[in-house]
């Protein structure tokens, strides 16, 4: 039954997105201009880098206790779609009780929240060489400040997490209840670098992505650009108060192609289509999960059940 309600609910997002998508693209928006193949490149490697993150965040769980990429990816498209409405942050949240709500999850609500914090600075962490990248080609020094306080961000972000498994291993830590804790639930350096490796992949892939949606749309700007409108809409997201987190994305993205010379009517256009097909990926990315998960339970269900005198 669970199933089926988050199935219903990742369709109805789905149609929802494909109708309001349809809509502006008959009132105005560039991406009926597009090139539908490159647009639906672009979609495949939305869902891939979704694949990586899930597979990223998996990592920072103890084997015994791993949630499945599945439950991560179900989580990251729930908090995706989430975000259109709720405010910036709040998509953790859905994060968090989508995980612990999953079939199968033996993880504490303790294990997931830190395994969040984790990835947020892992996110950051893969951030700074893209942000590195857009500081060195920014039109202007205001531009090319913003990108750089993101690279030192993610620096500082790659350090903590290196120094956390230290920590928690100190004597005078583990003294304390939280520092035992600490120790018990968090990962090597080994486990920290394989997620920081897949992260970095899917924010790869998403800069890839939107590189093509530039393309589709015939519009200035190359992958460098790409990776820095990718860049400007993480860091949007990352404030811990704003409106909805979709659209700070989409404001922060519009923002900087508008700096770097794209009509304010078009990069206003381009980032909210961009952002239209991150959440319709998420949409999809519910509904495949949950496809999956009523496939495997009907494939138990017409299993034949074993007696009881074979068994022995």
């Amino acid at each position: 039954m669970q199933f089926l309600v988050n199935g219903t609910l990742g369709l109805l997002l789905l149609g929802v997105s494909l109708v309001s998508a349809r809509h502006f693209m008959h009132q105005g928006w560039p991406l009926h201009h597009a090139n539908m193949w490159l647009v639906g490149v672009a979609a495949v490697l939305y869902l891939a880098a979704y694949a990586f993150k899930a597979w990223g965040w998996q990592r920072l769980f103890h084997e015994d206790v791993r949630p499945t990429a599945g439950a991560l990816a179900f989580a990251g498209g729930a908090a995706c779609v989430g975000g259109v409405a709720l405010p910036g942050r709040f998509d953790d949240a859905v994060r968090i009780a989508c995980v612990k709500k999953f079939p199968g999850t033996r993880a504490g609500l303790g294990t997931v929240g830190l395994s969040l914090i984790i990835l947020g600075m892992l996110d950051n962490a893969a951030l700074a060489p893209m942000a590195s990248l857009a500081a060195a080609d920014a039109s202007s020094w205001s531009v090319r400040a913003g990108f750089l306080v993101v690279a030192a961000g993610g620096v500082a972000a790659a350090v903590v997490v290196a120094m956390v498994p230290k920590f928690g291993g100190m004597r005078r830590v583990m003294k304390y209840r939280i520092g035992r804790w600490l120790s018990e639930h968090t990962q090597c350096r080994r486990e920290s670098i394989a997620a920081l490796m897949l992260i970095s992949v899917s924010w790869s892939l998403r800069g890839t992505a939107v590189f093509l949606l530039l393309n589709a749309l015939s519009m200035k700007g190359g992958y460098i650009l790409a990776l820095g409108f990718v860049c400007a809409s993480a860091a949007s997201a990352a404030l811990p108060i704003g409106p909805a987190g979709a659209a700070m994305q989409a404001g922060a993205g519009a923002t900087l192609l508008a700096l770097n010379g794209v009509p304010k009517a078009d990069a206003i256009a381009f980032s909210v289509a961009a952002q239209a097909v991150v959440v319709v990926t998420g949409a999809a990315v519910i509904l495949l999960v949950t496809a999956w998960q009523i496939l495997l339970r009907f494939r138990l269900r017409r299993q034949p059940a074993v007696p009881a005198a074979a068994a022995r």
